[in-house]
């Protein structure tokens, strides 16, 4: 009942914004900003999508926990690739379910019938998925923190995590949209995701062991030039093809 009234105040708002007149219709940041507090409304409803990037997350950290029972020094050097193996499959699994409920539900084909630019539809998709991904996050690491007796609140560490999310998010949110329309769009993702991915992954994880195991700046400034520069790039290429991605 509750996927069917999301599904149903979704058309209508998106019928109220396409039966508007030209001169009335939304600029793109009031439409991406309509898009993403209809996720987030949707989803602090149910808590179908964060409930299950959560559960998985604090499964993987557990596991990994009772797996790795070593010394204090070799828990603290495997930290950086342990939390983002956990961001990575939390991250795909929230990608995947975002442009899929969208679909099953019908909603996918009125945003793309509603009178605005087709990247607002990936800049409002990609604000929520960041959005969710870093709720999950913010309760990952305390959990995480108090399994390997790590200090991960710091602010230069929250911030390499915030630009890996980010680039994470961009490039998924895009192939998300280009595998929803498949049949196999569960297994397809993960396949096309990670070897995009894998760039950011590696700058991700080299700046966060770094930043961890106290190394110099001059040492960890090319995985964040690289973290940077794969965001702008990834998120300007995503602006630019997403309107044939989603054309069928």
């Amino acid at each position: 009942m509750d996927g069917k009234s999301n599904s149903t105040n979704g058309k209508k708002a998106i019928l109220r914004v396409a039966k508007q007149p030209f001169s009335a219709h939304p600029s793109s940041i009031k439409a991406t900003l309509a898009i993403v507090q209809k996720d987030l409304s949707s989803e602090f409803r149910s808590f179908e999508m964060i409930s299950a990037m959560l559960v998985f997350s604090l499964l993987v950290i557990v596991i990994f926990n009772f797996a790795l029972e070593l010394d204090i020094k070799t828990r603290q050097s495997v930290t950086a690739g342990v939390l983002w193996t956990t961001f990575a499959f939390a991250g795909t699994l929230g990608l995947n379910r975002s442009m899929s409920v969208e679909k099953d539900r019908g909603c996918l084909d009125g945003l793309l019938l509603a009178p605005v630019d087709r990247s607002v539809i990936y800049f409002g998709k990609g604000i929520s998925n960041l959005a969710f991904m870093l709720i999950v996050e913010a309760i990952v690491l305390p959990a995480y923190s108090m399994l390997y007796n790590v200090n991960l609140f710091r602010f230069d560490l929250l911030g390499v995590i915030l630009l890996g999310s980010i680039g994470y998010t961009a490039v998924g949110t895009l192939l998300s949209a280009m595998s929803v329309q498949t049949r196999t769009r569960e297994i397809l993702l993960p396949i096309l995701l990670f070897p995009v991915a894998m760039p950011v992954l590696l700058a991700a994880v080299k700046a966060s062991e770094g930043l961890l195991n106290g190394a110099e700046f001059s040492e960890i400034l090319t995985p964040l030039n690289i973290l940077i520069v794969y965001d702008v790039i990834f998120i300007s290429v995503a602006f630019m093809v997403f309107d044939y991605v989603v054309e069928e």
